[in-house]
Protein backbone atom coordinates (compact mmCIF):
# COMPACT_ATOMS: atom_id res chain seq x y z
CA UNK A 1 0.00 0.00 0.00
CA UNK A 2 1.33 3.44 -0.88
CA UNK A 3 1.72 5.64 2.20
CA UNK A 4 -0.01 8.99 2.59
CA UNK A 5 3.32 10.73 2.60
CA UNK A 6 4.29 9.10 -0.72
CA UNK A 7 0.97 10.17 -2.21
CA UNK A 8 1.55 13.70 -0.90
CA UNK A 9 4.93 13.72 -2.58
CA UNK A 10 3.53 12.45 -5.86
CA UNK A 11 0.71 14.95 -5.73
CA UNK A 12 3.12 17.81 -5.20
CA UNK A 13 5.28 16.72 -8.11
CA UNK A 14 2.22 16.31 -10.30
CA UNK A 15 0.98 19.76 -9.42
CA UNK A 16 4.34 21.31 -10.19
CA UNK A 17 4.48 19.51 -13.52
CA UNK A 18 1.08 20.90 -14.52
CA UNK A 19 2.23 24.40 -13.68
CA UNK A 20 -0.71 26.62 -14.59
CA UNK A 21 -4.21 25.38 -13.99
CA UNK A 22 -6.55 26.02 -16.87
CA UNK A 23 -5.77 23.16 -19.24
CA UNK A 24 -9.02 21.25 -18.86
CA UNK A 25 -11.09 18.56 -20.42
CA UNK A 26 -13.39 20.61 -22.67
CA UNK A 27 -17.09 20.53 -22.07
CA UNK A 28 -17.12 18.95 -18.59
CA UNK A 29 -18.09 22.26 -17.03
CA UNK A 30 -19.37 25.33 -18.81
CA UNK A 31 -16.95 28.21 -18.90
CA UNK A 32 -19.56 30.98 -19.14
CA UNK A 33 -20.20 31.33 -15.41
CA UNK A 34 -18.26 30.99 -12.21
CA UNK A 35 -18.00 27.83 -10.15
CA UNK A 36 -19.89 29.46 -7.29
CA UNK A 37 -22.68 30.69 -9.59
CA UNK A 38 -23.06 27.23 -11.10
CA UNK A 39 -23.20 25.60 -7.69
CA UNK A 40 -25.76 28.05 -6.37
CA UNK A 41 -27.95 27.64 -9.43
CA UNK A 42 -27.81 23.84 -9.24
CA UNK A 43 -27.89 23.64 -5.45
CA UNK A 44 -25.05 21.12 -5.54
CA UNK A 45 -21.26 21.13 -5.95
CA UNK A 46 -18.82 18.31 -6.62
CA UNK A 47 -15.83 17.88 -4.30
CA UNK A 48 -12.81 15.62 -4.55
CA UNK A 49 -11.87 13.34 -1.66
CA UNK A 50 -9.29 10.58 -1.29
CA UNK A 51 -11.15 8.06 0.83
CA UNK A 52 -8.93 8.77 3.80
CA UNK A 53 -10.09 9.11 7.40
CA UNK A 54 -10.32 11.45 9.17
CA UNK A 55 -10.23 13.98 6.31
CA UNK A 56 -12.60 12.83 3.55
CA UNK A 57 -14.06 9.34 3.14
CA UNK A 58 -17.31 7.43 2.68
CA UNK A 59 -18.91 5.87 5.76
CA UNK A 60 -20.57 2.42 5.78
CA UNK A 61 -23.91 3.96 4.76
CA UNK A 62 -22.35 5.46 1.63
CA UNK A 63 -22.38 9.03 2.93
CA UNK A 64 -19.33 11.21 2.37
CA UNK A 65 -17.94 12.50 5.65
CA UNK A 66 -14.71 13.44 7.41
CA UNK A 67 -13.42 16.69 8.87
CA UNK A 68 -12.80 18.41 5.54
CA UNK A 69 -16.10 17.20 4.06
CA UNK A 70 -18.19 18.26 7.03
CA UNK A 71 -16.53 21.68 7.26
CA UNK A 72 -17.07 22.15 3.52
CA UNK A 73 -20.70 21.05 3.88
CA UNK A 74 -21.38 23.70 6.54
CA UNK A 75 -19.45 26.44 4.73
CA UNK A 76 -21.14 25.76 1.39
CA UNK A 77 -24.59 25.63 2.95
CA UNK A 78 -23.97 29.17 4.21
CA UNK A 79 -23.21 30.13 0.61
CA UNK A 80 -26.49 28.75 -0.67
CA UNK A 81 -25.17 25.40 -1.91
CA UNK A 82 -27.37 22.82 -0.21
CA UNK A 83 -25.69 19.57 -1.29
CA UNK A 84 -22.24 18.22 -2.08
CA UNK A 85 -21.40 15.27 -4.30
CA UNK A 86 -18.11 13.58 -3.43
CA UNK A 87 -15.87 11.97 -6.03
CA UNK A 88 -13.25 9.61 -4.57
CA UNK A 89 -9.87 9.33 -6.30
CA UNK A 90 -6.39 8.35 -5.15
CA UNK A 91 -4.74 11.16 -3.22
CA UNK A 92 -2.10 11.52 -5.92
CA UNK A 93 -4.83 12.11 -8.52
CA UNK A 94 -6.61 14.96 -6.76
CA UNK A 95 -4.63 17.74 -8.42
CA UNK A 96 -5.17 16.35 -11.91
CA UNK A 97 -8.83 15.68 -11.18
CA UNK A 98 -9.32 19.30 -10.17
CA UNK A 99 -7.17 21.17 -12.68
CA UNK A 100 -7.13 18.97 -15.78
CA UNK A 101 -10.04 16.54 -15.80
CA UNK A 102 -12.24 19.03 -13.88
CA UNK A 103 -14.00 16.17 -12.12
CA UNK A 104 -14.82 18.44 -9.19
CA UNK A 105 -14.78 22.11 -8.25
CA UNK A 106 -12.76 21.86 -5.06
CA UNK A 107 -10.69 19.39 -3.06
CA UNK A 108 -11.82 18.59 0.50
CA UNK A 109 -9.22 16.03 1.55
CA UNK A 110 -7.05 17.60 4.23
CA UNK A 111 -4.45 18.54 1.61
CA UNK A 112 -1.33 20.15 3.04
CA UNK A 113 -0.60 23.67 1.82
CA UNK A 114 2.90 23.56 0.35
CA UNK A 115 4.92 25.81 -1.93
CA UNK A 116 5.00 23.13 -4.64
CA UNK A 117 1.22 22.74 -4.70
CA UNK A 118 0.68 26.48 -4.64
CA UNK A 119 2.27 26.65 -8.10
CA UNK A 120 -0.69 24.70 -9.52
CA UNK A 121 -3.56 25.36 -7.12
CA UNK A 122 -5.27 28.12 -5.19
CA UNK A 123 -5.64 27.26 -1.51
CA UNK A 124 -8.12 28.47 1.04
CA UNK A 125 -7.09 30.00 4.32
CA UNK A 126 -5.69 27.26 6.56
CA UNK A 127 -8.49 24.93 7.63
CA UNK A 128 -6.42 23.26 10.33
CA UNK A 129 -2.88 22.93 11.62
CA UNK A 130 -1.35 19.55 12.43
CA UNK A 131 1.05 19.84 15.38
CA UNK A 132 3.28 16.94 16.25
CA UNK A 133 2.56 15.03 19.46
CA UNK A 134 3.78 11.97 21.34
CA UNK A 135 1.89 8.77 22.05
CA UNK A 136 2.99 7.75 25.54
CA UNK A 137 1.93 5.30 28.27
CA UNK A 138 -0.96 6.58 30.37
CA UNK A 139 0.19 9.24 32.79
CA UNK A 140 3.18 10.16 30.58
CA UNK A 141 5.60 8.72 33.16
CA UNK A 142 8.68 10.30 31.58
CA UNK A 143 7.01 13.72 31.26
CA UNK A 144 7.73 14.09 27.54
CA UNK A 145 6.70 17.35 25.86
CA UNK A 146 8.68 17.93 22.63
CA UNK A 147 11.79 16.82 20.75
CA UNK A 148 14.05 19.31 22.55
CA UNK A 149 12.97 17.73 25.82
CA UNK A 150 14.44 14.42 24.62
CA UNK A 151 17.93 15.86 24.10
CA UNK A 152 20.54 14.11 26.24
CA UNK A 153 18.08 11.54 27.54
CA UNK A 154 17.96 7.84 26.73
CA UNK A 155 14.45 8.08 25.28
CA UNK A 156 13.53 5.60 22.55
CA UNK A 157 11.14 7.05 20.01
CA UNK A 158 9.00 5.35 17.35
CA UNK A 159 8.39 6.99 13.97
CA UNK A 160 6.91 5.87 10.67
CA UNK A 161 9.53 4.73 8.18
CA UNK A 162 10.27 7.55 5.75
CA UNK A 163 8.21 10.08 7.73
CA UNK A 164 9.30 13.61 8.64
CA UNK A 165 9.23 12.94 12.37
CA UNK A 166 12.65 11.22 12.18
CA UNK A 167 14.11 14.46 10.78
CA UNK A 168 12.38 16.50 13.46
CA UNK A 169 13.77 14.22 16.17
CA UNK A 170 17.32 14.47 14.83
CA UNK A 171 16.98 18.26 14.62
CA UNK A 172 15.95 18.20 18.28
CA UNK A 173 19.12 16.36 19.23
CA UNK A 174 17.86 12.76 19.37
CA UNK A 175 20.60 10.37 18.16
CA UNK A 176 19.65 8.05 15.32
CA UNK A 177 20.19 4.91 17.39
CA UNK A 178 17.24 5.92 19.59
CA UNK A 179 14.91 6.51 16.61
CA UNK A 180 13.04 3.31 15.77
CA UNK A 181 11.20 3.11 12.44
CA UNK A 182 7.97 1.17 11.98
CA UNK A 183 5.87 0.30 8.97
CA UNK A 184 2.50 1.57 10.21
CA UNK A 185 0.69 3.30 13.04
CA UNK A 186 -0.55 0.08 14.63
CA UNK A 187 3.03 -1.17 14.90
CA UNK A 188 3.98 2.10 16.61
CA UNK A 189 1.18 1.65 19.14
CA UNK A 190 2.22 -1.95 19.79
CA UNK A 191 5.81 -0.82 20.39
CA UNK A 192 4.68 1.70 23.01
CA UNK A 193 2.39 -0.84 24.67
CA UNK A 194 5.15 -3.46 24.66
CA UNK A 195 7.73 -1.13 26.20
CA UNK A 196 10.05 -1.39 23.20
CA UNK A 197 9.95 2.40 22.86
CA UNK A 198 9.14 5.20 25.30
CA UNK A 199 6.97 7.19 22.90
CA UNK A 200 5.80 7.46 19.29
CA UNK A 201 5.82 10.70 17.30
CA UNK A 202 3.23 11.68 14.68
CA UNK A 203 0.67 14.44 14.12
CA UNK A 204 -1.72 14.82 17.02
CA UNK A 205 -4.60 14.22 14.59
CA UNK A 206 -3.28 10.78 13.60
CA UNK A 207 -2.40 9.84 17.16
CA UNK A 208 -5.84 10.82 18.40
CA UNK A 209 -7.33 8.52 15.79
CA UNK A 210 -5.08 5.63 16.89
CA UNK A 211 -6.46 5.99 20.41
CA UNK A 212 -10.04 6.27 19.15
CA UNK A 213 -9.90 3.06 17.13
CA UNK A 214 -8.13 1.21 19.97
CA UNK A 215 -10.45 1.97 22.91
CA UNK A 216 -9.24 1.09 26.36
CA UNK A 217 -5.52 0.90 25.58
CA UNK A 218 -3.38 2.40 28.37
CA UNK A 219 -1.86 5.21 26.33
CA UNK A 220 -2.46 8.94 25.87
CA UNK A 221 -1.54 11.69 23.43
CA UNK A 222 0.53 14.61 24.70
CA UNK A 223 -0.41 18.21 23.84
CA UNK A 224 0.61 19.15 20.30
CA UNK A 225 3.71 21.18 19.51
CA UNK A 226 5.45 22.52 16.43
CA UNK A 227 8.93 21.07 15.83
CA UNK A 228 11.87 23.36 15.21
CA UNK A 229 14.37 22.75 12.42
CA UNK A 230 17.43 25.02 12.20
CA UNK A 231 15.75 27.42 14.58
CA UNK A 232 12.57 27.71 12.49
CA UNK A 233 9.24 26.33 13.75
CA UNK A 234 7.58 23.99 11.26
CA UNK A 235 3.81 24.61 11.06
CA UNK A 236 2.07 22.03 8.84
CA UNK A 237 -1.39 23.18 7.76
CA UNK A 238 -4.12 21.85 5.48
CA UNK A 239 -6.80 23.57 3.47
CA UNK A 240 -9.26 23.36 0.61
CA UNK A 241 -7.87 23.49 -2.94
CA UNK A 242 -9.37 25.26 -5.95
CA UNK A 243 -8.57 25.84 -9.59
CA UNK A 244 -6.77 29.11 -10.21
CA UNK A 245 -9.31 31.67 -11.37
CA UNK A 246 -12.19 30.42 -9.21
CA UNK A 247 -11.73 33.45 -7.01
CA UNK A 248 -15.40 33.96 -6.18
CA UNK A 249 -15.72 30.46 -4.71
CA UNK A 250 -12.36 30.74 -2.93
CA UNK A 251 -13.12 34.17 -1.43
CA UNK A 252 -16.63 33.22 -0.34
CA UNK A 253 -15.42 30.02 1.34
CA UNK A 254 -12.60 31.89 3.05
CA UNK A 255 -15.05 34.36 4.56
CA UNK A 256 -17.21 31.61 6.03
CA UNK A 257 -14.26 29.41 7.07
CA UNK A 258 -12.71 32.30 8.99
CA UNK A 259 -16.04 32.93 10.68
CA UNK A 260 -16.24 29.25 11.71
CA UNK A 261 -12.81 29.44 13.34
CA UNK A 262 -13.60 32.67 15.18
CA UNK A 263 -16.98 31.51 16.47
CA UNK A 264 -15.77 28.13 17.70
CA UNK A 265 -18.19 26.31 15.39
CA UNK A 266 -15.25 24.77 13.50
CA UNK A 267 -14.12 22.92 16.62
CA UNK A 268 -17.61 21.49 17.16
CA UNK A 269 -17.60 20.15 13.59
CA UNK A 270 -14.03 18.80 13.69
CA UNK A 271 -13.86 17.25 17.18
CA UNK A 272 -15.68 14.02 16.26
CA UNK A 273 -12.85 13.32 13.81
CA UNK A 274 -10.05 13.65 16.36
CA UNK A 275 -9.29 17.35 15.95
CA UNK A 276 -8.90 19.63 18.97
CA UNK A 277 -7.98 23.13 20.04
CA UNK A 278 -4.37 22.51 18.99
CA UNK A 279 -5.57 22.15 15.40
CA UNK A 280 -7.25 25.56 15.17
CA UNK A 281 -4.98 27.75 12.99
CA UNK A 282 -3.43 30.76 14.68
CA UNK A 283 -5.02 34.04 13.51
CA UNK A 284 -1.72 35.21 12.00
CA UNK A 285 -1.11 32.02 9.98
CA UNK A 286 -1.92 32.74 6.35
CA UNK A 287 -1.79 30.89 3.06
CA UNK A 288 0.63 33.35 1.51
CA UNK A 289 3.24 32.47 4.13
CA UNK A 290 2.68 28.75 3.71
CA UNK A 291 3.02 29.08 -0.07
CA UNK A 292 6.31 30.95 0.21
CA UNK A 293 9.07 28.47 -0.70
Amino acid sequence: MISRRELLKRGALLGAAFGVAGCSAPGYYGEDESALARARAAGIITVGIAGEAPYGYTDPTGRATGEAVEVARVVLSKLGVRRIQAVTVDFGELIAGLTLARQFDLVAAGMSITAERCEALAFSAPDFTAPTAFLVPSGNPKGLTDFEHLRGRNIRIAVLGGAVEARYARAGGVPDNLIHRFADQQAMLDAVLGGRVDCAALTNISLARIVTINPGVPVEVTPGFFPTVNGTPIVPAGGFAFRRGDDDLLDAMNTELTALHRSGEWLRIAEPFGFGKDNVPAPDLDTETLCDP
